[in-house]
C-alpha cells in the first residue's frame, strides 16, 4: 500500500527558489552542447554535474560509456539506501548537432529561455538536482533514500543505460522522471510503447530497357511493403505504423536489386505490441524471387497507468496545489526511460520544465515554470514514505 508523509510540512529554504538562481544553473548545462553523438561532450557535462554533488551528502558512481555513448552519473544520498527509495531520471544528451548554440544560443526574452536542449530535457535535469541541494540544506532529511541517475543516451533510445535503469528502477519505491512537461504544465502518467524495425529487402537485377524480363525489382517489392505497413495503422486503438525512411537502388536504367526502410511503431498497451510487433516482424514477399527480411521489435515498453502510478499522481497534484499551481496528467505518444519503470515501479513523469520545441530550432523554456516545478520536485522528496 502506497503511504505519503503528511503535506502540511514548510519548506524550510523559500529563498531556495528564485528563479533567476535557477536560470543561472540551468544556462550552464545548456551552454555545454552534448549531442548523443559527442560522448566527450557529453561526459564534459558529467564531471560538472559530478563537481555540483561534491559538497552534498551523496555518494557518487560513474558508469563508463560503451558502443559509442558517454558516461552515465549516478548520485546516492547518504541515508536511506537500504531500503527502497525514489529514483530520479534524466538525460543530459540532446539530438541538436554540435555547433547547434550558434544557431539557438542561450538568450531570454520575456518570459521565455532558449537552447538547444533546455526544454528537453537539461531544464529538467537541472531543477531535480536544484531541488536537491535544497533539500540538503535543510537539517531534516527526507524519509526515503534517493538516487539520481543521469544517463548518456536517452535521445537514441537508451542502449546502452537501459538495463541500469531497469534495475535500478525495480530497487526503488517510486521513479521520478525530468522529461519536459506537456500542453502548458501538465504531467505524464502514461507513454506508448515504442518499435524500431528495419526493413532489408533483395531482388534481381537486370538492364531495365534491353532485358526487364530478368529482373526482380526490390523498389516495387518496397512498396507492398510501404502499403502493408501503413495499413496497419489504427487511430481507434492509438497503433501507428510510420515508414520513415527509404532508399534503394543504383540507378534509373537498373533493375533494382536492393532496397531498405526504417519503421516506427507506436502502441497503447502490451496486448497491442505483441500483436503488431508480430505482424510487422512477419512481412513476407509477395514477388517470386525477391525476399524480404525485417529485424527489430519493441525498444520502449508501453507506460500503461498502473494503480500505484495513479496515487503518485494524485499526491504529487495536491502538492502543486499547496504550492498553489494545478497539475493535470496526460498520455504521449513520445517514449522516455518512465516506459522501463512503470511496469513494476509507480512513475511520475513530465515533471521537467514547462516550455515547447522540443529538437527544433527554437527549443524554449517558461522561466515561470522553473521554482513552481522545483518546489514540486522538492516537496515529493521530503513527502513520499
Amino acid at each position: 500500500m502506497m503511504r505519503f508523509k503528511g503535506t502540511d510540512a514548510r519548506m524550510t529554504s523559500s529563498n531556495w527558489f528564485d528563479s533567476q538562481t535557477i536560470l543561472d544553473g540551468i544556462r550552464r548545462w545548456v551552454e555545454i552542447e552534448t549531442p548523443t553523438e559527442a560522448p566527450e561532450q557529453v561526459n564534459r557535462l558529467m564531471f560538472v554535474v559530478a563537481e555540483q554533488y561534491r559538497d552534498l551528502p551523496v555518494t557518487l558512481e560513474r558508469v563508463a560509456g560503451v558502443d559509442g555513448c558517454g558516461d552515465h552519473l549516478i548520485a546516492r544520498t547518504n541515508w536511506g539506501q537500504d531500503r527502497p527509495g525514489i529514483l530520479v531520471l534524466s538525460h543530459l544528451d540532446t539530438v541538436h548537432p554540435m555547433g547547434f548554440i550558434e544557431r539557438l544560443p542561450f538568450k531570454v526574452e520575456g518570459d521565455v529561455a532558449f537552447g538547444p536542449g533546455i526544454y528537453d530535457m537539461k531544464g529538467g535535469a537541472y531543477i531535480a538536482h536544484h531541488a536537491f541541494r535544497a533539500l540538503c540544506a535543510a537539517v531534516a532529511r527526507s524519509p526515503l533514500g534517493i538516487t539520481h541517475l543521469f544517463t548518456s543516451d536517452e535521445e537514441i533510445g537508451s542502449p546502452t543505460s537501459r538495463a541500469l535503469i531497469e534495475a535500478e528502477g525495480r530497487k526503488a519505491k517510486y521513479v521520478l522522471v525530468t522529461e519536459p512537461a506537456r500542453d502548458g504544465g501538465k504531467i505524464v502518467t502514461g507513454r506508448k510503447g515504442v518499435g524500431r524495425f528495419q526493413v532489408a529487402i533483395k531482388g534481381v537485377p537486370a538492364h531495365a530497357g534491353s532485358r526487364p524480363e530478368d529482373g526482380r525489382s526490390a523498389v516495387r517489392e518496397l512498396g507492398n511493403v510501404i502499403l502493408a505497413l501503413e495499413g496497419m495503422n489504427d487511430l481507434a486503438r492509438g497503433v501507428t505504423v510510420n515508414v520513415g525512411v527509404v532508399r534503394g537502388g543504383t540507378r534509373a536504367n537498373v533493375t533494382p536489386e536492393e532496397a531498405y526502410a526504417e519503421v516506427d511503431l507506436r502502441v497503447l498497451s502490451l496486448r497491442d505490441a505483441e500483436e503488431f510487433v508480430g505482424k510487422i516482424l512477419g512481412l513476407t514477399s509477395k514477388t517470386d524471387g525477391v525476399t524480404v527480411t525485417v529485424t527489430g521489435g519493441l525498444n520502449r515498453p508501453p507506460y500503461e497507468k498502473s494503480n500505484a502510478g495513479a496515487s503518485l499522481y494524485e499526491h504529487a497534484k495536491t502538492l502543486a496545489g499547496e504550492i498553489g499551481f494545478e497539475l493535470v496528467d496526460t498520455h504521449t505518444g513520445g517514449g522516455s526511460d518512465g516506459n522501463f519503470t512503470a511496469a513494476h515501479t509507480a512513475t511520475l513523469d513530465g515533471l521537467g520544465a514547462d516550455g515547447k520545441g522540443a529538437h527544433t530550432h527554437y527549443e524554449q523554456i517558461y522561466i515561470s515554470s522553473l521554482a513552481p516545478r522545483a518546489r514540486l520536485l522538492h516537496r515529493l522528496y521530503q513527502t513520499l514514505r
